[in-house]
């Protein structure tokens, strides 16, 4: 029972996902300190609160007390992440493609051209061929 664990933790794959969790971890706070200290005062010009996360939109509420949407917030959220993704795909997936691609090269490996899919007519042809085979004949 103790030797699959220790087999588990020692896989490649696990020892992997631990390593990507701590470096998606530390490129998300250099990515959001760049968002927060250059990227939303950017933005904040263009507002007249001089800043994102302070953008607030009232709408009046039913019992006197508006209701706040902190779209400023939404907004940075998502710049955070799209942020955070295009620094992990051109800063880590694309070299790591790169390198896969040579690697194949270098080995001859190649891909092999799949067989082109039938069209749809060709498969209702052998459908109908099919039907036509199964049909007792008078």
């Amino acid at each position: 029972m103790l030797q699959g664990f220790k087999d588990f933790i020692t896989r490649g794959n696990v020892i992997d996902l631990a390593v990507a969790v701590i470096i998606g971890a530390a490129f998300t706070a250099i990515v959001t300190a760049v968002v927060d200290h250059f990227i939303n005062p950017l933005l904040g010009v263009l507002l007249p609160s001089g800043s994102l996360s302070g953008w607030v939109v009232e709408v009046p509420g039913v019992f006197g007390e508006p209701a706040q949407f902190g779209i400023g917030a939404i907004i940075q959220a998502v710049i955070n992440f799209l942020s955070v993704a295009a620094v992990v795909y051109f800063l880590l997936i694309v070299p790591m493609n790169k390198l896969a691609e040579r690697r194949a090269a270098k080995l001859g490996v190649t891909e092999e051209a799949a067989p082109a899919a039938p069209t749809q007519e060709e498969l209702l042809a052998e459908i109908r061929d099919l039907l036509a085979a199964q049909r007792p004949r008078a």
